[in-house]
């Protein structure tokens, strides 16, 4: 999410973009509380482009975005989640930000990796795996259906 708010006006991004932002601006008029990780924050030092990177981890400050502690338990749901087959076994920073939403009770998580995460089979999956580890299903979402809520 936070890449895609500085994403180049390229066919296919375009309307993504403009999701987020939208996504952003809700944030910011108070619809939605917004959490981050570890997880992500570990990517957006990935991030080889000096100037996006600083403007990515701006937006954690303009939007007021909280940080989720990581706790053990989290390491353990998202490598459940890789045996039962929700997210493959090459993707476990995807794995994690699914579990770290779960484990802290969240709703839902937003994201734009419709390949592994973003996909009624990953909820699916995800939701019988965090049920029967106690935990409640959450929502994950693609950026325009968050903005249907």
């Amino acid at each position: 999410m936070f890449s895609m708010y500085y994403a180049p006006d390229k066919p296919g991004y375009v309307e993504l973009k403009a999701q987020v932002r939208q996504i952003f601006d809700q944030i910011k008029a108070g619809k939605f509380d917004a959490y981050t990780s570890i997880y992500t924050t570990d990517e957006l030092d990935g991030e080889m482009n000096d100037e996006k990177r600083e403007k990515m981890w701006q937006l954690i400050t303009d939007f007021n975005v909280k940080m989720l502690p990581d706790d053990e338990a989290v390491i353990r749901l998202a490598g459940l989640y890789i045996t039962e087959e929700a997210v493959p076994a090459a993707y476990t920073t995807d794995a994690a930000h699914i579990a770290i939403t779960a484990f802290h009770g969240l709703d839902f998580i937003v994201s734009l990796n419709f390949e592994h995460i973003a996909r009624p089979w990953t909820e699916e999956r995800v939701r019988k795996v965090n049920i029967r580890e106690g935990y409640k299903g959450i929502g994950i979402y693609r950026p325009v259906e968050v903005l249907d809520l």
